[in-house]
């Protein structure tokens, strides 16, 4: 009886460590927001999309997008695993190396004075917030002003990981995507 009580224990054990490790695989990746220095880098190594949030620090739409769209554990997940995701502060103080230019604040101690690679990335469109993608050879693909839901960031996120964008055009792409967030 002895024995069988210490196999059916031991037996416990080594499925319930099991279980566990089985639990811990299956988390998703941390999410972090890259600089687009790290971004740069990263992508060198293992090419992806980067994706680029433009936000500054007063933008009220910019607090909410990052307060629901970018909190949303599917746009995080799908985030890390098809893109570097990268927050540009379009009034940051950063000097910036990309695609062989330096990029700075011309003016970083006055209120709102715009970095030049947000310039350079909305392709001088200055809307907050702001997404931009570029490719894997850090080309810009698109740039898209306003305050997405989940739900749009989503299709967006995917039109573009899929490469949808050089098939078809989004309106087309739109009306077949199935999304996972809801509504």
């Amino acid at each position: 009886m002895k024995k069988i009580s210490l196999t059916v224990l031991s037996l416990m054990i080594v499925m319930s460590f099991a279980f566990a490790q089985k639990k811990e695989k299956s988390k998703p990746a941390t999410f972090k927001w890259y600089t687009f220095d790290e971004a740069i880098e990263l992508n060198t190594k293992v090419p992806k999309k980067v994706f680029v949030d433009v936000y500054t620090d007063w933008c009220g739409w910019c607090k909410k997008m990052e307060a629901t769209t970018f909190s949303d554990s599917i746009i995080r997940n799908y985030m890390m695993q098809n893109f570097y995701p990268v927050r540009l502060n379009a009034e940051g103080k950063d000097t910036v190396f990309f695609n062989g230019s330096y990029y700075v604040n011309p003016s970083p101690t006055s209120p709102r004075s715009t970095h030049q690679l947000a310039v350079a990335l909305l392709q001088g469109r200055m809307s907050y917030p702001s997404i931009v993608v570029l490719n894997e050879k850090m080309e810009i693909l698109n740039s898209m002003m306003g305050y997405k839901t989940a739900s749009e960031m989503e299709t967006i996120l995917h039109f573009f990981a899929e490469n949808a964008y050089s098939k078809t055009t989004f309106a087309k792409y739109l009306e077949t995507f199935k999304g996972k967030v809801a509504q």
